[in-house]
């Protein structure tokens, strides 16, 4: 990818397609860690993350109220943006927040209701991203890969930005 794109671009196009899509793969940043698939509920304004999952899973119990580094890899639906988020994540129940993020899909996965006490919020301040940014779609990908390998090239299918957040 060579285009250049702003960071700040390249953040925004982040958290819409986040808005839009939610689900990535999140694990702690530390050896024999695996990620698994879980719900991302975004907020700009402070540039965090937020999963619901239990008090006894793996995640929050390695996390924990102090926090570890984490990472969340995400991949838009429409496969125009790919991302590697790092950050902290850790415990953090937040009733408000629970209430605003609450929805039908996440109920099914707590039969209980968000009222559980085993159910909670864990947090992710983001740090740093790196993110891909592809426009191009099936005739242009095609086009490029015939490209470069006719002309031992690289294909040209987008942009990449490293991103630091506050």
């Amino acid at each position: 990818m060579s285009h250049d794109i702003t960071p700040k671009d390249a953040e925004d196009k982040l958290w819409k397609a986040i808005e839009d899509s939610r689900f990535g793969m999140l694990s702690l940043d530390q050896p024999g860690e695996h990620a698994q698939p879980m719900t991302a509920f975004c907020e700009r304004v402070t540039g965090s993350l937020w999963f619901f999952t239990y008090r006894d899973s793996d995640l929050a119990r390695e996390a924990g109220e102090g926090g570890m580094a984490a990472m969340f890899s995400f991949i838009s639906k429409d496969q125009k943006v790919f991302a590697c988020m790092a950050g902290r994540l850790h415990i953090h129940d937040d009733e408000g927040r629970k209430a605003r993020f609450w929805n039908p899909v996440v109920a099914a996965w707590y039969p209980e209701g968000r009222d559980d006490p085993r159910v909670c919020l864990m947090h992710m301040k983001l740090e740093d991203a790196r993110v891909w940014i592809s426009e191009a779609g099936p005739i242009r990908f095609s086009y490029e890969i015939a490209k470069a390998n006719l002309t031992d090239s690289r294909p040209d299918v987008g942009a990449q930005a490293d991103i630091r957040f506050q």
